[in-house]
């Protein structure tokens, strides 16, 4: 039997979860240690799984499958596609890196309490976290998936009401109750979307008979399954409300400021860079290859979401005093492109989608680390009570600057492609969203450099006068991410080689193919 790597890759973060929780009290540093070697483990796994994948091959790879609950149809079945492999490799190399940022922030405030282990346990959460999203990935089990998508929901609630930016924070009674507020509003969220989608889970098992992708889609290719119109469009619309708020989708949004701005730092990016892909992913993998002709149904609706998120949250970023708030509202708008990309019902724009997910993480996590280890100098998230840090501090305004510019979308960085790729794959079926949507690149300029402006350039502020430049521990974080951006904003062929034939059978699963061009091309 050969060896179960889907599921060692997502078995090994989750033993490091109970083995760091079950570190003494007084062993922390081992217990950040143990935390880091397991995520650097699970990063070697997710390598290999990319070796190992086979891009011109079957669409599911390495798949395992192993009856479960035989009473119900439902199995333990894992397998991974273009997308999937893409987005595993996106959450093991951001994991290490989340750890290594949050090293001092889960820190006790009392040294001598012996019961008490907020260390141990802030870092088995994130690698809690860490197993259900690879795992996820991996999952061709509705059922299974599901289970996944709501477990996740728990420690995530627990980072983001138990921990929060100690530099601003410490001992505010205030503070502590908005994080519980913020914590609260994502899980109640999620879970309604949940339960929705459990509801949808239930129907697709009383229409189709299984949970599993693969029988459902030889079902459909044999003429054996036949969904009526009006259930498959009622099934969709519970898999996509799901899918939409973990998005997070306009209007179902308005949990994704709150959250990320009263985490910490490296949470907020395990918030929108890593557990949030899940709900776009699982338009791909669920939304479309589930219920195609729904999907076509209610693209057009979709596409306008998508648009409205795009300018809005580019507006509020525009607005924002908040620097956190403000990064928040960015990957709202951001995550439009990504759901436009995908119902844009095009190879480019479901190609740009998903290499959108890998870059928006990547430059996502570049910039909200970088801010946090600034937050953590200043004690401030206002925007107003900074100025001139480039002044005493050029290395942290550097690649806070190279952080903002990749949100932007500059050229030469990654996230450039695939909002390029987005874009032009809309504007060929869907011209009027694709103008519009041209207007987020405009804001996202605006909001960004307005933000380096009033934060890094002018007068030298004197609450900012001996403010130390990053440090050792800070570059190693920094540094990687941003050589990741400028290597696949040059050179981006490595990911979109092992993406494209995954699209290529999502378009099939709809049933969909490129427009021709409206202009011929000379002979």
């Amino acid at each position: 039997m050969s060896f179960p790597l889907l599921t060692a890759t997502a078995a090994l973060p989750a033993l490091g979860a109970v083995a760091t929780a079950a570190v003494p009290a007084a062993r922390r540093t081992a217990a950040k240690w143990l935390a880091l070697l397991v995520s650097v483990g699970t990063l070697v796994l997710a390598a290999i799984q990319l070796v190992r994948f086979e891009p011109g091959g079957a669409r599911y790879q390495l798949t395992e499958s192993h009856a479960w609950i035989k009473d119900f149809g439902v199995r333990y079945e894992l397998g991974i596609d273009g997308i999937g492999v893409a987005l595993i490799g996106l959450t093991a190399l951001l994991i290490p890196f989340i750890i290594a940022a949050g090293w001092h922030d889960a820190d006790p405030l009392e040294t001598h309490s012996s019961r008490w282990r907020p260390t141990q346990g802030f870092f088995a959460l994130i690698l809690a976290v860490e197993a259900m999203v690879v795992l996820s990935f991996e999952a061709t089990d509705v059922f299974l998936f599901y289970i996944l998508f709501e477990a996740m929901l728990i420690p995530m609630y627990f980072l983001i009401g138990g921990f929060g930016d100690r530099a601003h924070s410490q001992g505010d009674e205030a503070a502590a109750t908005q994080r519980s507020y913020a914590a609260v509003k994502f899980l109640l969220y999620n879970l309604v979307g949940g339960l929705i989608m459990l509801a949808a889970v239930i129907g697709l098992y009383v229409v189709a008979g299984s949970f599993s992708l693969d029988e459902i889609a030889s079902a459909r290719a044999s003429g054996s399954l036949h969904m009526a119109t009006g259930t498959e469009r009622l099934l969709f619309l519970g898999f996509f409300f799901a899918f939409a708020v973990k998005a997070p989708l306009w209007p179902l949004h308005t949990w994704l400021p709150n959250a990320m701005g009263e985490s910490t730092a490296p949470v907020a990016v395990l918030i929108t860079a890593v557990v949030d892909k899940v709900g776009t992913f699982a338009m791909l993998r669920f939304c479309l290859q589930l219920f195609p002709e729904a999907s076509k149904w209610a693209t057009p609706v979709i596409v306008v979401l998508a648009v409205i998120s795009i300018i809005y949250g580019a507006l509020l970023a525009v607005g924002q005093r908040d620097i956190k708030r403000l990064v928040a509202y960015a990957s709202i708008s951001h995550f439009g492109f990504i759901v436009m990309g995908i119902f844009a019902m095009t190879s480019q724009g479901q190609s740009g989608a998903t290499l959108y997910m890998v870059n928006h993480g990547i430059s996502t996590a570049a910039l909200m680390l970088v801010a946090g280890f600034l937050i953590s100098r200043r004690g401030s998230r206002l925007i107003s009570d900074y100025g001139g840090v480039q002044k005493v501090a050029p290395v942290l305004a550097g690649t806070f600057l190279i952080g903002g510019l990749a949100t932007l979308s500059l050229p030469g960085l990654a996230p450039f492609v695939s909002e390029f790729l987005v874009l032009v794959g809309t504007f060929s079926r869907y011209p009027v969203a694709g103008v519009v949507a041209t207007l987020g690149i405009v804001l996202a300029a605006l909001y960004v450099l307005v933000l380096y402006q009033r934060t890094m350039t002018g007068p030298v502020k004197a609450e900012v006068q001996g403010m130390p430049d990053l440090k050792v521990r800070e570059l190693l974080v920094v540094a990687p991410l941003i050589a990741v951006l400028i290597f696949l904003g040059v050179y981006p062929k490595p990911l979109t080689d092992i993406v494209n034939p995954a699209v290529q059978h999502t378009m099939s699963d709809v049933h969909k193919k490129d427009p021709n061009p409206a202009v011929e091309a000379a002979k």
